[in-house]
């Protein structure tokens, strides 16, 4: 072969194999991209407790910013308050009781989007409810699940107190005292700390999701985002220690912000 078929033959290769890896597709048939996982529609933010919460929009970003004080009952809060109810859940309070100077701060692009690779939740909170309470995972403390003990000190709505104040890390009880929080339905959680909005175990229509991700996430639309589609989390339809729901025990899907 001389020298110049010989380059002729090494362009032709190069580019007939640009031209394949160009043209990779995946498993479904689609030329394989990055999802977009949408906007976060605006109206969610209508839903959070005005009393408690403030949210702040600047260019791209997202604010939100709580003290931490829910909108509800419970026997977490001093017996003074109106708010303060007998136990109807809890066996057992932790110490403490709501109130005190708190503040929680979470800020959040206003298009999430899905990260390359997953981050696991950390102690501490995770996310911000509706109510202004935090959201915490389905661990107590290093390396210790939710175990009975620590059920039976949560309250109806799915909480209890701790070091850094009240704070939820369960579906709320179908009891006749719950009148805010979400039981079995589509209502909106909270927003988590990568950006995307936590809604219930439902989808707006009653039925329950059959396509979520490892953690409870999908691309669809919402009661907030009429027909445009985005990615957000629902509550997973997997009881816990026999009667209980977690709000979120998965991993995010997004790049995680602190929330201070």
């Amino acid at each position: 072969m001389t020298k110049s078929v010989f380059f002729r033959f090494r362009i032709l290769f190069g580019l007939t194999m640009l031209v394949l890896f160009s043209c990779k597709s995946d498993d479904n048939g689609s030329n394989v991209t990055d999802p977009d996982s949408g906007s976060t529609p605006v109206s969610a933010f209508d839903e959070f407790n005005p009393d408690a919460v403030t949210v702040s929009f600047d260019g791209d970003e997202i604010t939100i910013e709580s003290n931490g004080l829910p909108n509800h009952t419970s026997p977490y809060w001093e017996e003074t308050n109106p708010l303060y109810i007998e136990p109807v859940i809890a066996v057992a309070l932790t110490p403490g009781r709501i109130g005190g100077d708190r503040s929680y701060s979470l800020t959040v692009p206003t298009s999430p989007q899905i990260a390359s690779t997953s981050t696991a939740t950390g102690l501490g909170a995770i996310g911000i409810s509706v109510t202004g309470v935090p959201i915490f995972n389905d661990l107590e403390g290093p390396n210790r699940p939710l175990e009975e003990v620590i059920v039976e000190t949560f309250d109806y709505a799915g909480a209890h107190n701790g070091p850094s104040g009240y704070h939820y890390h369960i579906e709320s009880y179908d009891v006749p005292e719950n009148t805010e929080l979400s039981y079995d339905d589509e209502k909106l959680i909270g927003i988590m700390s990568d950006g995307f909005l936590l809604y219930g175990r439902r989808e707006m229509d009653g039925a329950y999701p059959n396509d979520l991700d490892e953690s409870g996430g999908h691309l669809g639309a919402t009661q907030h985002s009429g027909d445009e589609e985005f990615y957000h989390y629902h509550i997973v339809n997997e009881f816990y220690l026999g009667n209980v729901i977690a709000l979120f025990a998965g991993d995010l899907q997004g790049t995680p912000n602190a929330i201070f």
